[in-house]
């Protein structure tokens, strides 16, 4: 399936994101991310970007791709922006450091190659 431009934007954004996260807990461990309120909300917004990118994703390219938990990536980014008093940093933690890595790992393959 040829990437639509919109979608590789998307998808971008989305990779980009999850390298940020990666940087930002490079290092840390869980409780250190616990007590440091900054690092927490530096992780939440890029959880928030990626799932705002999710969101833009044409129905047509998630139907593609099945395989990419779209629905919970969305749901993820509505509890940040909405129900953030119910978010656990345990939970953050788990996706910072587990989900975020292998959603790239799903998504870089994705991309289309850069213009030349």
């Amino acid at each position: 399936m040829q990437v639509d431009i919109k979608d590789a934007a998307r998808l971008n954004d989305m990779v980009k994101a999850g390298g940020a996260i990666a940087s930002f807990i490079q290092g840390r461990t869980e409780q250190e991310y616990a007590r440091d309120l900054l690092l927490r909300s530096a992780v939440e917004r890029q959880v928030e970007i990626i799932g705002e990118a999710a969101r833009a994703i044409s129905a047509a390219f998630k139907n593609a791709h099945p395989e990419i938990s779209w629905t919970k990536i969305g749901a993820t980014r509505n509890i940040l922006a909405h129900d953030y008093g119910m978010v656990k940093d345990d939970i953050m933690w788990r996706i910072a450091a587990v989900h975020v890595p292998e959603l790239v790992g799903q998504v870089r393959p994705l991309l289309p190659p850069p213009p030349q």
